[in-house]
C-alpha cells in the first residue's frame, strides 16, 4: 500500500510518544535535571495519552506507511498492556531512584524512547520495521541497566547484556537476510506467501529459523540463551529490573507472532520441534535453579524463566486457542511482574535494598496487609486457584493437550508443583519466621494505593478471566 496521509492516523499514538520524548529530553537539558517532578509527571502524561489514543482508535484497522506498519486487534491490545504497565513502573521506581541519586531526567527518557520501540515492534509488518522496533527498546535497556555507574555489579550486569544482546541481534538479523535472500520481500505477509509455495526453499527456510528462534529466545530469556538474565536481574537496581522485566516481554511476545505465527505459519512442523525444547528446557531448568537461590531477584529472575517456558507452550501448538492462551499469559506475568519487583521498591529504603529472601522475615507481623498482597503474588506465579496465574497455566497446558502433545504437558505439572515450593518458601518466611529488624514503608499513598491494586487485580482476574480471555480469543479470530 502507498504512503497516504490518511494512514497516519494509525500512528498516532508512536507519533505522540516520540513527539513528547523529544519535549521530554530538551526539558530536561534545558533544567538541568533540576526539575525533575516536571520530567516524572510529563512522562506518566506522555504514557496515559499515548493509551488514550490507542483507545480512541480501537475500530480501525489496517497497513499502512507501504506495508511497514499494521494496525490490528493484536496491537491495540498489546499498545494498551504496555503503555499502561510502563506508567505503574515510572510511579514505583520515583522514591527508590530519588534515595540512591540515580533519579535523573536520562531515565525518564530512556524509558519513553524503550516503550517507543516497544511500540514500533508490536506494529511492524516488515522483517526491518520489527528490528529497528526491537533495537531502539534494546539499546535504551542497555543503557538502563548501566545507570548506576558507581555500581560494579550494575556495569557488568550491563556489559553482559550488552554483548549478548548485540549477539543475539546479530543472529537474529543473519536469519532474516537469509529469509530475504530466499523470498525477495521483508514484507511479512509477502514473506507468508512465498513460503508457502510448493517449491519453497525449504531447506534455507529452517536454517534461517533457528537464527530467528535464537534471537527470539534470547530477548525472552529462554534456555538455553538464559546467561544473561538472572545477571542482569540482580546486578541493575531494582527499579531498571522493573522496567526491564515486564513490558518488554510483551513487545517480545509481539515479536515472536509477527515473525513465526503471522510470517511462517504455514511452516509450523519446522520450527515447533525447536520452541518445544526451548520450552520444555526453560520449565526445568528456570524451576530447578530457583529453589537454591537466596536473593529474591535472582528467584525471580529463574522465575521469569520458567514461566517464558510456559509461554512458549501456547506458542507451540499452532492453534488459535494456544495463541489466545500465550497472550492472557503473558498479559498476566506482567501484571504479577510488575506486583513482585513493586514489592521490593515497597520495602527497600535507603541503604536497604531488600532484595533478600531472608529480608521478608516477619513481615506478616508488621505489616500483614503488604504480607497479604504478596502472598497473592506468590500464589498467583506458583499457579494455585483461583488466581490469576492458575488459569494462565491451564489455558497453555490445555493449548499443548489438545494437540495431543501430552509429555510436554505432564512436564508443564510437573515443573508446577516443584517450582510452589520456592514461591511457598517466600510465604513462610513472611509468615512463620521471627523479624530480624523493624520494616519501614514509606513510599507515598498513591504508590501504596496502587501497589494494592495491582496485586488485587491479579485475584480479580482470577476471579472473573472471562473477559481477558475472551479479549485475547478475539485477536486471533
Amino acid at each position: 500500500m502507498p504512503f497516504q496521509v490518511a494512514n497516519m492516523s494509525f500512528a498516532l499514538p508512536e507519533m505522540w510518544l516520540l513527539l513528547m520524548s523529544c519535549v521530554v529530553l530538551l526539558v530536561v537539558a534545558y533544567t538541568g535535571g533540576k526539575r525533575i517532578e516536571w520530567v516524572a509527571g510529563l512522562s506518566q502524561f506522555s504514557l496515559l495519552m499515548t493509551a488514550v489514543l490507542v483507545y480512541l482508535n480501537l475500530e480501525h484497522s489496517g497497513v499502512a506507511f507501504s506495508g511497514n506498519y499494521v494496525k490490528d486487534p493484536l496491537s491495540d491490545v498489546l499498545k494498551l498492556a504496555i503503555s499502561l504497565i510502563n506508567m505503574l513502573v515510572i510511579l514505583y521506581c520515583g522514591r527508590y531512584l530519588q534515595e540512591r541519586n540515580l533519579r535523573s531526567g536520562e531515565f525518564y527518557v530512556l524509558a519513553l524512547f524503550s516503550t517507543l520501540g516497544m511500540l514500533v515492534m508490536v506494529s511492524g509488518h516488515t522483517m526491518l520495521t520489527l528490528y529497528l522496533g526491537l533495537e531502539l527498546m534494546s539499546l535504551c535497556l542497555y543503557a538502563m541497566v548501566a545507570m548506576h555507574r558507581d555500581s560494579v555489579i550494575a556495569t557488568e550486569a550491563a556489559m553482559k547484556y550488552f554483548i549478548l544482546g548485540a549477539l543475539a541481534s546479530g543472529m537474529l538479523l543473519y536469519g532474516m537476510s537469509m529469509i530475504y535472500g530466499v523470498t525477495g520481500s521483508l514484507d511479512i505477509a509477502e514473506i507468508a506467501n512465498a513460503v508457502s509455495q510448493p517449491d519453497a526453499n525449504l531447506t534455507v527456510l529452517s536454517f534461517a529459523l533457528v537464527f530467528i528462534v535464537i534471537g527470539i529466545g534470547f530477548k525472552f530469556g529462554a534456555v538455553p540463551f538464559h546467561m544473561w538474565l538472572p545477571d542482569v536481574y540482580h546486578g541493575a537496581p531494582t527499579a531498571m529490573t522493573l522496567f526491564l522485566a515486564a513490558a518488554p516481554k510483551i513487545a517480545a511476545f509481539a515479536l515472536l507472532i509477527r515473525i513465526l505465527v503471522d510470517g511462517f505459519g504455514s511452516l509450523h512442523g519446522q520450527w515447533q520441534d525447536m520452541v518445544i525444547l526451548l520450552g520444555v528446557l526453560s520449565m526445568i531448568v528456570g524451576n530447578v535453579l530457583a529453589i537454591a537461590q537466596t536473593n529474591l531477584k535472582r528467584m525471580l529472575a529463574y522465575s521469569t524463566i520458567s514461566h517464558v517456558g510456559f509461554l512458549l507452550m501456547g506458542i507451540l501448538s499452532g492453534t488459535e486457542a494456544g495463541f489466545a492462551a500465550a497472550m492472557f499469559y503473558i498479559l498476566i506475568y506482567a501484571l504479577m511482574t510488575v506486583g513482585a519487583f513493586g514489592m521490593i521498591l515497597l520495602i527497600s529504603r535507603q541503604g536497604f535494598e531488600a532484595d533478600n529472601i531472608s529480608d521478608y522475615k516477619g513481615l506478616a507481623k508488621q505489616h500483614p496487609w503488604y504480607a497479604l498482597m504478596m502472598l497473592i503474588l506468590m500464589f498467583s506465579m506458583a499457579g494455585i486457584p483461583p488466581l490469576a496465574g492458575f488459569y494462565a497455566k491451564l489455558t497453555v497446558i490445555k493449548s499443548v493437550i489438545d494437540v495431543n502433545l501430552l509429555a510436554v504437558a505432564l512436564v508443564a505439572v510437573i515443573m508446577s508443583v516443584i517450582g510452589a515450593f520456592y514461591y511457598l518458601r517466600m510465604i513462610k518466611v513472611m509468615y512463620f519466621d521471627d523479624p530480624e529488624s523493624e520494616f519501614i514503608v514509606v513510599p507515598s499513598a498513591p504508590v501504596r494505593v496502587l501497589f494494592s491494586a495491582n496485586c488485587l487485580m491479579v485475584l480479580a482476574l482470577g476471579l472473573f478471566p472471562g473477559a481477558l480471555i475472551s479479549i485475547c480469543a478475539t485477536v486471533f479470530v
